[in-house]
């Protein structure tokens, strides 16, 4: 009798604890993706060929869920969501990818990950300008979002324009380095951040865009999918214009192929399920809760493996685009209590309603 009540409040404690579990988890493999993402690009790997590859795999490994799952949801595609899904896939895979890929180049994957973090404010502005998202600034829901889309821009402003003296870790002069890093010039610096901040806003603008289609189109693997596959071609398509030499598409049994087949799988299909999974049990907010933990991962792992130099700047910009984060998220949790939501509400986050952090998507590219 013991060891059975033993063994259920073990499972319960379990139970409990996995989706705490499971999103430390995903952050780390989050993480991950920037690493082997920018370290692949620095020894060399041509960022086009990366997408086309990403995105291909991508789609592979949601093609048999979004076939078994959604064979009874799935409605008819019509040239208007066909157009759609196209121009999302411009935004995402194109835009997106191979902006915040040059600018991670030119920076850090540690600067990176923590100018990704001001998605969530962009899409609320966009939102705002375009009308789907209404502010009444009396309320303190609606405050708290001005307030956390103004300190994002702040922090993404401070790590931009002020760089400071570098701070040296203790595991920092015994770090065994996979890559050189390079310490890129102030130039450099600027046009990186620039292309990271026009990623950032083609990634808002890609939900904006989807929280639209799948209203039309109610099948988020599927959608994902069609993304996926599109971005591919495209992407395909835009390789060939930018690289004429058939080399960079090679791969060897290195990091140029772990990076594609690490992002398509890891943070596609196994991203996008573990997300599902929790937030049915614990909401968005929930999950958006644990999106600097990657940045903190990603600022520790790139001083070891890539010999990143993190600047006082940078962390004083991410801890302020952190706080900034944490307002907006904060306030879009009280609007999924509020009565009046300016989307339909839904059980999954980004079908039905803006996202509320970079974690609350059905693109499973990113």
């Amino acid at each position: 009798m013991g060891d059975q009540t033993c063994c259920g409040m073990l499972q319960l404690g379990l139970k409990k604890a996995m989706p705490y579990l499971l999103m430390v988890g995903l952050q780390c493999g989050s993480a991950g993706m920037y690493i082997i993402t920018d370290a692949t690009l620095k020894q060399g790997m041509s960022r086009y060929v990366l997408i086309v590859y990403r995105n291909a795999i991508a789609a592979i490994s949601l093609a048999p869920f979004a076939f078994f799952f959604e064979r009874q949801i799935r409605p008819k595609m019509t040239v208007s969501i066909f157009l759609k899904i196209m121009v999302l896939a411009i935004l995402e895979p194109i835009l997106d990818q191979n902006l915040s890929y040059l600018g991670m180049n030119l920076t850090s994957a540690s600067f990176a990950s923590a100018i990704m973090n001001a998605v969530p404010a962009v899409t609320f502005v966009l939102a705002v300008i375009l009308r789907l998202e209404q502010v009444k600034i009396k309320e303190v829901r609606c405050q708290a979002k001005v307030m956390g889309t103004l300190l994002t821009f702040a922090g993404a402003l401070i790590m931009t324009i002020y760089k400071g003296p570098i701070i040296n870790f203790i595991w920092s002069q015994k770090a065994s380095h996979l890559v050189q890093s390079n310490d890129p010039s102030d130039k450099h610096w600027l046009t990186g951040t620039l292309c990271i901040l026009v990623g950032c806003f083609a990634w808002a603008s890609f939900f904006i865009l989807q929280s639209i289609t799948v209203k039309k189109y109610p099948a988020e693997l599927s959608l994902a999918f069609w993304i996926c596959l599109m971005g591919a071609v495209q992407s395909a398509a835009l390789t060939l214009m930018a690289e004429h030499h058939l080399g960079i598409w090679a791969v060897g049994w290195n990091s140029r192929l772990l990076a594609p087949v690490y992002t398509g799988i890891i943070s596609s299909g196994i991203t996008y399920y573990v997300q599902g999974l929790v937030m049915k049990t614990r909401g968005p907010v929930f999950v958006t809760a644990f999106n600097p933990l990657c940045m903190i991962i990603v600022a520790v792992l790139g001083s070891i493996i890539l010999a990143e130099k993190i600047h006082l700047g940078s962390i004083i910009g991410a801890i302020i685009i952190a706080i900034g984060l944490y307002a907006v998220i904060w306030g879009k949790g009280k609007d999924r209590l509020s009565p009046v939501q300016p989307l339909t509400d839904g059980k999954k986050v980004g079908a039905r309603e803006l996202p509320n952090s970079t974690a609350d998507i059905t693109k499973p590219a990113s």
